[in-house]
């Protein structure tokens, strides 16, 4: 059974969304995969663009969704995530990335709707 987890993300403040995409995708991806690699089956990043097309702030500007094969597998990467070298370079990275105290984690629970 898949274990998806959603994570919210938002962009720390002075960062342009043009810039924000270019080093998620450059350079802060490279570090996920690498961490993920062996663990996850999946790691896609969902950009967020208003509908309506307003340059405005919001409250996050990007959905991450990670699934592994298993509960067992997620909680193996996250225990592995949390090594002090792992969670240092991580943290590192995230700071010129993230407003980090608004990053939200959630495991997803699916129902799918048959039209």
């Amino acid at each position: 059974m898949t274990v998806t987890v959603v994570t919210l993300l938002k962009r720390r403040e002075g960062m342009s969304v043009t810039d924000f995409r270019a080093y998620y995708e450059s350079t802060h991806r490279v570090i996920g995969e690498k961490v993920l690699a062996g663990y996850a089956t999946r790691y896609v990043r969902r950009f967020l663009t208003p509908m309506d097309g307003t340059d405005q702030p919001f409250d996050y500007d990007v959905v991450m969704e990670i699934d592994f094969p298993d509960e067992a597998t997620r909680d193996a990467c996250f225990t592995a995530l949390g090594a002090p070298d792992v969670a240092a370079m991580i943290a590192e990275d995230e700071e010129k990335l993230f407003d980090r105290s608004r990053v939200r984690a959630f495991t997803v629970t699916e129902s799918v709707s048959n039209l």
